[in-house]
């Protein structure tokens, strides 16, 4: 199961608002919750509520209350409403929605967090307060036109095995840390059928909270040639792509419209090989070609990770 924002389940379309309505599964990690709509050009504030239950007296309790807000400043406001007492704020301030404009907001459920991307930008993260299993009712509040509201009750990051399919993993074998089997780092493996026109290789992680940046490399094993050289640098805010051919670096490419990485942040990165180029997206988005400019691509048949991130899972087909 990948990121995908198109097999979403239990659709409700243009639903009025105020909307307070039942969430039929649990929100277990890897769950989505997808929101389209537009904010009016009146609007003041709107709200999305993960809530525990649909009470109004007294007022049940929200795991989760994202509430962009237009007035004086904008801002996103989240915060969490336990007993009827609202807690900290948390406060961002890079605002994604502008009134007149549509919009998609993106709700991933993460085992210790809620990550959110707007229009397939990341915005936020925000750590649970409330165990995410008790939410059962999404509601949505305020000067808001809802499109859609679509959920994908995802089992992918359940019990997050470290697992390599399609790869033959030749660094030393997982270590088990707390509880949660990860790959090590510097990771390698070998691809279980070279690199060509067609193929796919993913990678999921989480990069660290005071990550400089990380590194995933598509080797030639017999030449030691870096064909694909894949380097976001959160520090600079660059992705950097090369590659290293004849024991040389080439030219840097860097152009990019939005920089994908933040850390803390749960990611997939997929790579997908075209005749002519890779093509990378990340989380559902795409983010870049690359044109080949190692030529033999099935001579292509190895996979480097190493970097400032948990490596969760690889897998190539």
């Amino acid at each position: 199961m990948m990121l995908s924002l198109n097999n979403l389940q239990n659709i409700i379309y243009n639903p009025m608002i105020p909307y307070v309505g039942t969430i039929s599964e649990q929100l277990d990690p890897g769950s989505l919750i997808v929101i389209r709509g537009h904010v009016p050009s009146d609007a003041d504030r709107f709200q999305v509520d993960l809530q525990c239950g649909s009470s109004i007296k007294p007022r049940a309790d929200v795991a989760f209350h994202f509430n962009p807000r237009f007035k004086r400043t904008n801002c996103i406001v989240c915060n969490t409403l336990i007993s009827e007492k609202w807690g900290w704020e948390e406060i961002t301030y890079d605002m994604p929605f502008k009134k007149e404009k549509s919009f998609e907001i993106v709700i991933m459920v993460l085992k210790d967090k809620f990550q959110v991307a707007v229009n397939g930008k990341h915005i936020l993260l925000y750590a649970h307060r409330i165990s995410p299993e008790k939410i059962d009712t999404l509601g949505i509040y305020g000067q808001v036109n809802v499109h859609s509201v679509g959920f994908s009750f995802s089992l992918d990051l359940q019990n997050t095995q470290a697992s390599t399919l399609g790869l033959t993993q030749i660094s030393r074998e997982n270590v088990q840390k707390s509880g949660i089997s990860q790959l090590t780092l510097p990771f390698e493996a070998r691809l279980n059928s070279p690199m060509g026109p067609g193929r796919t290789v993913v990678v999921k992680g989480e990069v660290h909270a005071d990550a400089k940046g990380f590194n995933v490399d598509l080797v030639s094993g017999k030449s030691k040639d870096i064909a694909l050289h894949l380097n976001p640098r959160l520090n600079i805010k660059a992705f950097v792509r090369n590659s290293f051919l004849q024991e040389a670096w080439g030219e840097e490419e860097r152009n990019i419209t939005c920089f994908p990485f933040s850390p803390g942040m749960y990611f997939e990165m997929i790579i997908y090989c075209d005749v002519r180029e890779f093509k990378v997206a990340v989380n559902g988005v795409h983010s870049l070609e690359y044109k080949h400019r190692f030529k033999e691509l099935g001579r292509i048949d190895m996979l480097a990770i190493d970097g400032d991130i948990r490596l969760l899972e690889v897998r190539s087909w």
